[in-house]
């Protein structure tokens, strides 16, 4: 099963809809994130580090911990790349690999999982592979795979399989309502 953004609009009323773009949207490291997380410098650690000035890649490996700000990124293996034009890539790889970071100017904090997730800084595109999912507060969604298109604004969710962690196979998601001005 498939969910588009632009397809959900018409399923969603407004508040939803953007309510499940946003914790998407949140994943790529705009606009939701603590405004001063990109200001801040990188913290890396691991077990081992390869670097191969050649193809511009750095490998870090075991019980990996990236912190910027308030985002924190927890993975088994996490590759960055820098390509010719200067824009990062990344790949972090876990059993699973979890991220979260707050969102600014609120005391929520945005949290993620999947056994693989990707990050395209020129394309400014995230996908979560496998046994992914993505919560912000209270609201969640499932799915083997996410992705978000910051530049497009378009999400994607799939299902996957039926498995142990999801019988169905289907994309599930959990969105809570809205508190209302009285």
């Amino acid at each position: 099963m498939q969910i588009q953004c632009k397809q959900a609009l018409s399923m969603l009323n407004s508040a939803k809809h953007w309510t499940l773009a946003a914790m998407l949207l949140a994943t790529s490291n705009i606009a939701m994130a603590e405004s001063s997380d990109r200001d801040q410098p990188i913290d890396l650690e691991a077990d081992a580090v390869e670097v191969d000035d050649a193809k511009q890649t750095s490998t870090y490996i075991g019980n990996v911990i990236l912190t910027q700000g308030t985002l924190v990124i927890k993975a088994d293996k996490l590759i960055v790349r820098e390509d010719k034009n200067g824009f990062q890539h990344s790949t972090s790889l876990g059993n699973p690999t979890t991220f979260k970071q707050k969102r600014t100017g609120k005391d929520e904090w945005l949290k993620g999982s999947a056994l693989r997730i990707e990050y395209d800084g020129r394309m400014d595109k995230v996908k979560l592979f496998k046994k992914a999912w993505v919560k912000r507060g209270e609201d969640i969604v499932h799915g083997d795979y996410i992705m978000y298109d910051a530049v497009a604004e378009y999400a994607e969710v799939k299902g996957g399989t039926k498995s142990a962690t999801n019988p169905t196979g289907r994309v599930k998601a959990v969105i809570q309502p809205r508190k209302r001005d009285k």
